[in-house]
């Protein structure tokens, strides 16, 4: 009898914790878009929408290691010289236009292009950090935006904010890029 009602305690402890686990994130996406396997990528200056500096490059940073673990070998980042324009103000209309421009004058196919919506740990006892990124993938031949995915996470007290935003960039990406061929 004390086994079924510890078993019964498990499983309720267990379906409470996934609940709470599902609660801690928010996942938006377009369906995966048919993408040529092999394509050279670009990375664009991801515009920081956060208090928090350079989360944008950060972002940026983690998206290329993403891509890369996906499969996506041939990725250029946008040059840092040029990068540095970007640094308070990616989002700016200028920017990505010579973002864009710099992309195609490559011969590149795709490009990702981001948004930092949050980068930071929360104020208080446990300080848990926080993300929420924007990422868009464009087609460089006709400018056409091909996929959009949003997704924002908050994590435990002694999870890395870096280690979070891998988590969110890997789960993004991977839907992308499900219909390459």
């Amino acid at each position: 009898m004390s086994h079924t009602i510890s078993r019964r305690l498990l499983q309720a402890w267990a379906i409470s914790m996934l609940l709470v686990l599902s609660a801690c994130s928010t996942i938006d996406r377009s369906p995966a878009p048919n993408l040529v396997k092999g394509a050279p990528w670009a990375i664009l200056p991801f515009a920081n929408h956060t208090d928090t500096p350079l989360a944008g490059s950060r972002a940026e940073a983690i998206a290329l290691t993403a891509l890369q673990a996906q499969g996506v070998t041939n990725v250029r980042a946008y040059p840092g010289d040029l990068q540095q324009q970007a640094l308070f103000d990616a989002g700016n209309g200028k920017v990505q236009d010579e973002a864009l421009a710099w992309a195609k004058s490559q011969g590149l196919r795709y490009a990702l292009a981001g948004a930092v919506d949050e980068w930071r740990y929360k104020v208080g006892v446990d300080g848990e950090p926080v993300v929420g990124v924007s990422l868009q993938i464009i087609d460089l031949e006709n400018g056409q935006t091909l996929w959009r995915g949003g997704a924002g996470k908050s994590g435990w007290s002694r999870e890395a904010l870096s280690s979070l935003a891998r988590q969110l960039m890997r789960d993004l990406l991977q839907s992308a890029l499900a219909g390459r061929a």
